[in-house]
């Protein structure tokens, strides 16, 4: 049961209730008067570290002051209703209440931590509805590696303290992280300018070339393709699998299909199961397979589920990932 202890109308007030009534979460509006939410939440990280839920207008600016209020510790993000009706006030209300108790139970980083949206929908699908699953013994190796990272809730703050830490000598890179359309690209631009590597949004029928990323765009798959001049970028308008779009384990099915035994699969931070049959799938195809440690996952829900069903080769901290995608570049 939830039970809401307080409003306030803007930062200051919010400040003395939060004091007087200890909440377990806060949901927090980005823009209010006398304090920006961003003003404020860096504040509330810096002093009193707790759960907050931010809440984002569904546009460009919104997406990019979203992101910075991940960067400054908030857990997670909802976006408020487009429009105004009936049905769509329901299902806000449904994922808000869905968000708060998720977020209830989430590690708090001082000044750190993240999160994503994702698809609401009633049946869940496997990758199955998007592309069949190659046989692995007819999967033929190619000489261009890739990496494909699959992510969630805590995802966006781990993702930059890899890529800020990586060369860009890397081979070919391929992110799927759970956030709807707009905060994806708004990502994609913020890894890009704090990385060496040259990173965007996907779009359909980019070339993947060493030295380059990229994010599967919002409420949209990413899948890996080839032929005989190299990796090529499919995007795709099905159906959500696991209720998501984009769905880490389409774009894990994809890679193993494609490359095989010479493709790096990573699976880091988030709830859920997305993901963990698709790097299952890529280990029997021969790829190397991490999941991101215990201690130092937002959410230990994906990893677990990969280590779970046998998927990881090997489970490693941020630091561990980051000096094996190094080792797997030079190899």
């Amino acid at each position: 049961m939830i039970e809401v202890v307080g409003t306030a109308i803007d930062p200051l007030i919010a400040d003395q209730k939060i004091n007087m009534l200890h909440p377990d979460v806060l949901t927090l509006d980005i823009e209010m008067p006398r304090m920006d939410g961003l003003t404020f939440l860096q504040k509330l990280m810096m002093s009193s570290p707790m759960p907050v839920l931010m809440v984002s207008s569904f546009t460009d600016r919104g997406a990019k002051a979203t992101l910075q209020a991940l960067e400054y510790g908030a857990v997670d993000f909802i976006c408020k209703p487009v429009t105004q009706n009936s049905d769509s006030m329901q299902a806000f209300a449904e994922l808000l209440i869905e968000k708060i108790i998720l977020v209830s139970g989430s590690k708090i980083k001082r000044g750190r931590a993240d999160i994503p949206l994702y698809e609401k929908v009633e049946q869940k699908f496997t990758a199955d509805v998007i592309l069949p699953r190659k046989d692995p013994r007819e999967i033929k190796a190619r000489s261009e590696k890739v990496i494909a990272i699959g992510a969630s809730t805590g995802g966006t703050e781990v993702i930059d303290e890899i890529f800020i830490n990586l060369p860009d000598t890397l081979p070919g890179i391929l992110i799927a992280q759970h956030m709807p359309e707009k905060f994806t690209e708004a990502f994609a631009n913020r890894l890009n300018e704090k990385s060496r590597i040259a990173v965007r949004e996907a779009k359909d029928k980019d070339r993947l070339y060493r030295g380059t990323a990229f994010v599967a765009p919002g409420g949209r798959h990413m899948l890996l393709r080839a032929d005989r001049d190299g990796y090529w970028i499919e995007i795709n308008d099905g159906l959500p699998v696991n209720r998501l779009k984009p769905s880490v384990d389409v774009l894990f099915r994809s890679v193993s299909n494609t490359a095989g035994k010479s493709a790096l699969g990573i699976i880091l931070t988030g709830m859920g199961n997305d993901g963990a049959s698709g790097l299952l799938e890529m280990k029997q195809a021969g790829a190397v397979t991490i999941a991101q440690d215990e201690v130092s996952c937002v959410v230990y829900g994906m990893p677990h589920e990969a280590k779970k069903l046998g998927a990881a080769d090997m489970d490693k901290n941020i630091s561990g990932i980051i000096d094996y995608i190094k080792t797997f570049s030079a190899e």
